[in-house]
């Protein structure tokens, strides 16, 4: 359970689209427009020990959803680096190639080398990363002490997971996994870099390639993704809306009240989108702010607003423009820290042993 504030009652969010009175000829919906990102080339996989180049510290830096995640330095330069080692098989594979032609993105930690070496016997892959020792996004906020967090750097926090998740999209690749965890800034530095990580869950989805494997962590989850519909990458949409909303208040919109991951009330509520916006927190937060959740947080997929939607709000695109309105989120995420840890704890990601 969260906060008092987190727990008060929720009432249902309304998701209708306006409906025309007249219906005169439509146009075909026009297919999602992106930016032109460069790719990068194929993925190269070292086949020499990776001890030969990188000096191996036991010192564990993190935890992903499929292995360690430890320090490492480049022999040639002295550089650290961070190293996530992996037990070789398809879906591993999968997840470090998707990685590789992701990791282009300014906002995507970006991989540096890949090793096949054997392990204990076993085959595995090595996969050699930009070390990211700002911490994650809630712990940042958590720990600034008496120094208010504003609603302009929620826009501009949004806007940087935003740009992550629209290179993931330009190339059809869903996260499936878009949370606080999984976004780590480069340095303690104030203009440091936010980047998305952790691509476990990552897979390539086009209109004629639908997902179907229900992998989430419990807060963040888009209601299809529950099952047992079929979904698509409008599911990060969802989780961003989720992070959005924790930002501008410092409490998650669904939560669980029993000690559970995720109850069956909670699951109910993400299904029928039951939330609300309660005050003190959200007193001082604007209806273009609360709507624009809202269109994240739509139940139907088909409704939820697109990255490029999202991307080409002013809220998002004019973030300097945006006032520096105090907000109550450093006070909330604060006061829940422990809270917090116990949800990064009992809500680790799902995802069945079959996929």
């Amino acid at each position: 359970m969260m906060s008092n504030a987190a727990a008060r009652p929720r009432r249902r969010a309304r998701a209708r689209g306006a409906r025309a009175t007249r219906r005169p000829r439509t146009p075909a919906r026009r297919p999602q427009q992106f930016p032109q990102f460069h790719v990068k080339s194929s993925l190269q996989i070292r086949k020499n020990a990776i001890i030969d180049d990188y000096k191996v510290n036991s010192q564990v830096l993190g935890l992903g959803i499929n292995g360690k995640v430890l320090q490492i330095f480049s022999k040639r330069t002295q550089e650290k680096f961070a190293l996530k080692m992996l037990q070789d098989c398809p879906k591993a594979r999968r997840e470090v190639e998707l990685h590789w032609r992701a990791s282009q993105c300014p906002h995507i930690v970006r991989i540096v080398d890949v090793y096949e070496n054997l392990y204990a016997g076993r085959k595995c892959l090595l996969i050699v990363m930009e070390c990211l020792d700002g911490g994650e996004l809630f712990s940042r906020i958590q720990d600034r002490g008496d120094q208010a967090f504003t609603e302009r750097e929620a826009s501009e926090i949004m806007k940087s997971i935003g740009e992550a998740i629209q290179y993931l999209h330009s190339i059809n690749i869903a996260h499936r996994d878009v949370k606080p965890e999984n976004l780590l800034y480069t340095s303690k530095r104030p203009n440091a870099i936010l980047k998305l990580t952790d691509f476990g869950f990552a897979k390539e989805t086009t209109s004629h390639n639908s997902l179907t494997t229900p992998c989430y962590t419990p807060y963040y989850v888009a209601p299809e993704v529950l099952g047992p519909e079929k979904y698509d990458k409008s599911c990060d949409m969802w989780s961003l809306g989720v992070i959005m909303y924790i930002l501008l208040c410092g409490y998650p919109p669904f939560y669980s009240n029993h000690g559970l991951a995720i109850s069956p009330g909670m699951k109910t509520r993400i299904r029928m989108g039951q939330y609300e916006f309660p005050n003190p927190e959200w007193s001082e937060v604007s209806e273009e702010v609360k709507m624009l959740i809202r269109n994240l947080l739509k139940t139907e997929p088909t409704q939820r607003m697109t990255i490029t939607e999202f991307m080409n709000h002013p809220w998002i695109m004019q973030s300097t423009k945006v006032p520096q309105t105090p907000l109550h989120t450093s006070r909330v995420l604060k006061e829940d820290k422990e809270r917090w840890e116990d949800v990064k704890n009992s809500g680790l990601s799902h995802f069945p042993d079959r996929v």
